[in-house]
């Protein structure tokens, strides 16, 4: 007697991925090798990481929504440039769930080290896990097109969730809000970190009050800057030489405490992505003395997110 045939097994339909936003295109397609020879330990100190969204959701209130850029696609991107350490922040089309950051840093090996969003809703035994997976700093936005500005609150809440952990404090904000931020930025305990460069407007030349804000919060001695985001400050293009001046005279005021990164994979950009390859070549005029490129790329991330020298 036949024995019949076994049911196919169901298929599950597959839903449709979501469509990336404008200003979120692809990256760069075949980045160049650099011709700059990194130190050894040379850190990307600000990327982020995207899906699969398949089993990393976005949050349904998110601002935007990026295209996929996965743990490993940057892994194979950092392998290409020269790079050896990571620093991931979360983004804040994935909120305040923390698990695609989690899998990075999983997956790091030592190596990657994260910054976290922390909210009200965040619990204290959340942070103490995302501080014992290598998170070491958090992220304030206060940029218009990710979210309302955070609420003196918000800031509070935050604060008493990382007390005594020791993470730093990282600010993305827009140029023409930093000199009214000045007061919120002296007030935050321990280490304060501005990303690229506080997007300074170079149309207002490189003395705006913007610029002097910033040279005066790095004369603090609490306040760190990332020289990086060339590509989204510069008014010039390719290879963005407007911006790599401000870089080079910002490594240059405080070189112990200025750190770089690459903003891979470069989402909520106007015009096509920056190659990768020439982002880590321009570090030879950001830093033009090796001891300062070290510095840049080394030692001070090092120091900044805590990992082994």
């Amino acid at each position: 007697m036949t024995e019949p045939a076994a049911p196919a097994p169901a298929v599950l339909p597959r839903l449709p991925l979501p469509a990336p936003s404008p200003g979120c295109p692809p990256p760069h397609p075949s980045p160049r090798v650099p011709k700059l020879r990194l130190p050894p330990g040379s850190c990307d100190a600000h990327c982020h990481v995207f899906g699969p969204v398949a089993r990393f959701p976005y949050a349904p209130d998110r601002t935007f929504t990026p295209l996929d850029a996965p743990k490993e696609q940057l892994g194979s991107l950092h392998a290409h440039l020269g790079l050896t350490r990571t620093v991931v922040v979360q983004s804040s089309c994935y909120g305040h769930d923390h698990r695609v950051l989690l899998d990075a840093l999983a997956a790091g090996g030592g190596r990657v080290r994260g910054v976290a969003l922390i909210g009200e809703t965040t619990s204290r035994a959340e942070a103490e896990e995302l501080h014992r997976a290598g998170v070491r700093a958090f992220r304030l936005n206060f940029l218009p097109h990710l979210r309302s500005r955070p609420t003196n609150a918000e800031i509070d809440a935050v604060l008493d969730r990382v007390d005594g952990l020791g993470w730093a404090a990282q600010l993305h904000v827009r140029g023409d809000d930093l000199p009214d931020l000045t007061d919120v930025v002296r007030a935050l305990p321990g280490r304060v970190v501005i990303d690229h460069m506080g997007r300074v407007d170079l149309a207002a030349g490189r003395d705006s009050p913007a610029t002097r804000t910033l040279r005066a919060l790095l004369d603090t001695g609490d306040v760190w800057v990332k020289v990086s985001g060339v590509d989204r400050l510069s008014l010039e293009g390719p290879p963005y030489t407007d911006a790599v001046d401000l870089a080079a005279s910002l490594v240059a005021y405080a070189p112990e405490r200025v750190v770089w990164g690459t903003d891979y994979p470069h989402v909520n950009i106007t015009g096509d992505p920056p190659d990768d390859g020439l982002l880590v070549d321009l570090l030879e005029r950001i830093a033009p003395e090796p001891a300062v490129l070290k510095s840049l790329l080394v030692t001070n991330p090092a120091e900044l997110f805590d990992f082994d020298e």
